[in-house]
């Protein structure tokens, strides 16, 4: 391999493993004003929405955090408005299949990302959209760079389900995404694709997506020039708070926030998956970046005086086992019985299984006809580490078991017994194995939160055969080159350390209709057209 290939991957790995966007054409900045403090913004009465989407935000480290001083910002928002410690993720818990449930108001089943790591059966290919730094060496780095930039919005994310961003346009209003990895709207935006990437045939010079109004999306696609300096590498590329709080100060300072505002802050996420989900260290810089886009208004009085403010966690993480002999799960070894696919080769025509990890749950695809899902979840049983294992059969029934014993639950939706959420479903076999009691037809969830809808979901995402497994707390499972998180913090899986994460609402009485991410895209569309 030349020096310049070699150069090129460096490049594009360090890109892909901060999932990046590009930079769009100047025609999509905005120009400097100069504005006074303090700004009012007025919307003919309405006030604005502000999103800010902290990853793996949680509420212990919060609270400890307000405790010990540290978080000003947040606890301000919180003494001015409402808090729920326990608002309901999405699942799989990875940022890409939360962000798209955030942004259409679906599970999985509708708005068709999977995960971070999936097979696509009609492309015979997995679909990465950037992971650890030893799997991606092994994948094709600029079909990686297509899956993450351009499929994942404009492929991937179905059409049929709009995004809030596309609603809000079709009501003739504007919105923002800073930094979010999932976007989808009905503004064009061309994307300058970097020169080292755009000198391979593969990639196009320029990259037409479409966004909302005001895209801004790392070191390549910024509202203000003057943010620049937040972009070098060893800033991620702009891939952090200070970047994400910078973009949307400005848009409040030019007085160009539109209706809805969607902001990330990505470094939280990183610190905890490091350092475990007790650290405070990313929620104190979270709350710096927070404070710089109150401070855009003049004071934080008219700052909760002239917008609705939503701060609130995209899923949580639990702590892994410091022992790599006794935390990691190791699929292939479970699985040895199949030919495995390799990640470095193309699917073979032997090849039986596919294994797609997203760090604490995992699909488990069957892409031979002589294999069959239930024989694939038999040898999974034999793991006592291994939390729920879950298959599909040809009339759509989803059967869940766990554990030695074989015992089975299966459930599919529509029936006699309701949910906490008002949902109905038809169940027979072991509820315990989900962990629900259900009395009078009445289904209550334990350390599973919504789990029936949540795991249908997944089980309906995409096309395959395949089983879907989680690990219990304190593990994690690894395929071919997984990242792990030893000694650190990781999410995935079902199970209410992954699951649930706190909201704090400030300038609005109200709050959505139940305390679930799904739930949040209908309320801020309510907002906006009260």
């Amino acid at each position: 391999m030349g020096m310049k290939n070699k150069v090129t991957i460096a490049l594009v790995l360090s890109l892909l493993l901060m999932i990046l966007g590009c930079r769009a054409d100047s025609s999509q900045q905005l120009k400097q004003q100069s504005v006074k403090s303090p700004i009012i913004v007025n919307q003919m009465g309405k006030k604005p929405v502000i999103v800010i989407l902290i990853d793996s935000l949680m509420d212990k480290p919060l609270r400890d955090a307000i405790q010990e001083g540290r978080a000003p910002a947040m606890q301000y928002l919180l003494h001015q408005g409402q808090y729920f410690p326990q608002v309901v993720s999405s699942f799989p818990t990875m940022s890409v299949t939360i962000d798209s449930t955030l942004l259409t108001g679906t599970y999985a089943n509708q708005h068709h990302v999977p995960g971070l790591v999936w097979y696509s059966d009609q492309k015979k290919r997995m679909i990465l959209y950037g992971n650890g730094a030893k799997e991606a060496l092994k994948i094709d780095q600029l079909q990686v760079f297509l899956d993450a930039i351009y499929q994942l919005n404009q492929v991937h994310l179905n059409k049929k389900t709009k995004t809030i961003h596309e609603e809000l346009a079709d009501k003739g209003k504007e919105s923002a995404s800073i930094n979010a990895i999932v976007f989808r709207g009905k503004t064009k935006h061309a994307l300058k694709v970097p020169d080292f990437i755009a000198n391979s045939s593969r990639v196009p010079e320029k990259m037409i997506v479409t966004g909302p109004k005001w895209l801004s999306y790392a070191a390549l696609a910024q509202l203000n020039l003057k943010n620049s300096w937040n972009t070098p590498l060893w800033k991620k590329f702009g891939m952090n708070d200070e970047f994400s709080a910078k973009d949307t100060a400005f848009l409040i300072s030019q007085k160009k926030l539109p209706d809805v505002t969607i902001t990330y802050f990505p470094e939280n996420d990183n610190l905890a998956h490091r350092k475990g989900p007790t650290q405070l260290e990313g929620i104190e810089k979270a709350d710096q970046a927070l404070q710089t886009v109150l401070n855009a208004y003049g004071s934080w009085e008219q700052a909760v005086n002239n917008a609705i403010w939503v701060v609130m966690g995209d899923s949580a993480q639990s702590a892994v086992y410091d022992d790599r002999q006794v935390a990691a799960v190791d699929l292939k070894s479970l699985l040895n019985h199949y030919r495995i696919a390799k990640l470095n080769q193309p699917v073979r025509s032997d090849d039986q299984i596919v294994i797609a990890a997203n760090e604490r749950m995992a699909y488990i695809y069957a892409i031979s006809d002589n294999v069959e899902l239930s024989n694939v979840a038999k040898l999974l049983q034999h793991e006592d580490k291994l939390d729920i294992i879950a298959m599909k059969d040809g009339k759509n029934n989803i059967h869940v078991t766990k554990g030695k014993k074989g015992k089975l639950f299966s459930y599919h939706p529509g029936g006699k017994f309701i949910d906490e959420y008002g949902q109905s479903w038809t169940l027979s076999g072991e509820e315990d194995l989900v962990d629900i009691t259900v009395n009078n037809n009445r289904i209550q969830y334990g350390k599973y939160p919504d789990v029936l809808a949540r795991l249908h979901g997944a089980m309906n995402s995409h096309e395959g055969r395949y089983v879907v497994v989680t690990v219990q707390p304190g593990y994690e499972l690894v395929g071919e080159s997984s990242p792990t998180h030893i000694g650190g913090g990781a999410h995935g899986s079902l199970h209410e350390k992954d699951s649930l994460v706190p909201l704090i609402i400030s300038g609005t009485n109200t709050r959505p209709k139940t305390l679930r991410i799904v739930d949040i895209k209908d309320w801020i569309m309510q907002l906006v057209n009260e």
